[in-house]
């Protein structure tokens, strides 16, 4: 298990991406050149707190000084935060059972300076209340067409939220979707959609028919992803 920072998680000639970043580090650990399977992938500007991923390895290094040694190769913005032996056939993205997204927007007037990069600010007032009245009607399997951006490599569109919800802590309007899977910028265009409902641009009802009708022009605009979209698998 680790945490993410800002640069995408999957391996991309001459970009720096986390993949690669910690396969080389376990290089310069081991002296093995492997392959690291994730549970997911986040694109730049994504957070993971709770990213799962695995490989294979002959090396000696004792399971509970794994994690301090790849460490010691990483960036400070990668952290892995535990090494455990796993079963020869476990696969980190096919032992995954759901993951959690949460996206956190800044709702005061001025915004805040120390956490700019990790959240989204909005200065208009939202109505908390009517996006927790919204947020409930994704829950459930739906066909989630309306809430993919084009270049999503899936063949089907229908997913399933366990659980949604919008909470105030705060300043901060946290819009947490838990999921057996997600779509590319499924999260963030959910979470434009409510925030057009707080800021009264659609009406609650409307959420059942957006979905419905699949049509991505009715639901709101693709957030931004260089604030904060956080995503824990749980295994």
């Amino acid at each position: 298990m680790m945490e993410e920072s800002i640069i995408g998680w999957q391996k991309q000639p001459n970009k720096l991406n986390i993949q690669g970043e910690i396969e080389r580090a376990i290089f310069n650990v081991t002296g093995e050149e492997v392959e690291l399977y994730g549970s997911g992938r986040t694109d730049a500007g994504v957070h993971a707190f709770g990213q799962v991923a695995n490989f294979k390895t002959n090396s000696n290094i004792p399971i509970e000084k794994m994690a301090i040694a790849i460490n010691s190769q990483l960036k400070k913005s990668i952290v892995i935060k535990q090494a455990e032996v796993v079963d020869e056939n476990f696969h980190s993205r096919y032992k995954c059972k759901q993951k959690t997204y949460m996206y956190v927007i800044n709702n005061s007037e001025q915004g805040t300076a120390i956490y700019r990069n990790i959240v989204y600010h909005i200065p208009q007032k939202l109505d908390v209340e009517k996006m927790q009245k919204a947020v409930k009607y994704f829950e459930g399997e739906h066909d989630f067409k309306a809430f993919k951006s084009s270049g999503t490599s899936s063949k089907s569109s229908v997913r399933t939220i366990y659980s949604a919800n919008v909470i105030k802590e705060g300043e901060n309007v946290i819009i947490q979707l838990t999921g057996n899977g997600f779509l590319y910028n499924m999260v963030r265009i959910i979470a434009g959609t409510l925030v057009d409902v707080g800021l009264n641009k659609l009406e609650v009802e409307e959420i059942p028919n957006i979905i419905k009708e699949g049509k991505r022009e009715k639901a709101g605009k693709t957030l931004p992803a260089q604030r904060i979209i956080s995503t824990i698998c749980n295994i």
